[in-house]
């Protein structure tokens, strides 16, 4: 596991979603494990083994080997390895085609790529609620 560092790809590290990312200030490796709470500001990601607990400022990256069993709570969510547990983002979750999540998932915004799995429920909505639309009732037709 690497902390602060500011070069090579661990810095700008390749998410393909367009997410606008803060400075990585963890980096958790192929190989690695690591267990309990994780709480951060800018942006972590985890290419290795992760289980606890997850809240963030800013946004968790979960490479193509990395696999978490944690509830996660973050602005941004990007998965490109797999996710066991509840997801709840306040902006945005994004799941390339090798991504997998078993577990819920709340946000307003998701994208997923053909190909991406969620096994669980998905909770979309803003602020604002809509009346709900009105179905024109229709006189059933005369039998003849």
């Amino acid at each position: 596991m690497a902390f602060g560092r500011k070069s090579g790809f661990e810095s700008q590290p390749s998410t393909g979603g367009g997410a606008d990312l803060g400075a990585l200030t963890a980096f958790i490796d192929q190989g690695s494990s690591f267990e309990g709470k994780l709480s951060f500001k800018d942006t972590v990601r985890i290419d290795g083994h992760f289980s606890g607990q997850i809240s963030s400022e800013n946004t968790l990256v979960v490479g193509e080997t990395g696999v978490i069993e944690a509830n996660v709570r973050s602005q941004v969510v990007i998965i490109s390895g797999a996710v066991a547990g509840d997801i709840v983002a306040a902006a945005r979750v994004i799941v390339h085609k090798t991504g997998r999540v078993d577990g819920n998932v709340e946000t307003p915004s998701l994208v997923m790529e053909d190909g991406a799995v969620i096994n669980g429920a998905l909770k979309m909505g803003g602020a604002k609620k809509s009346a709900p639309l009105a179905i024109p009732s229709v006189a059933p037709k005369p039998q003849i």
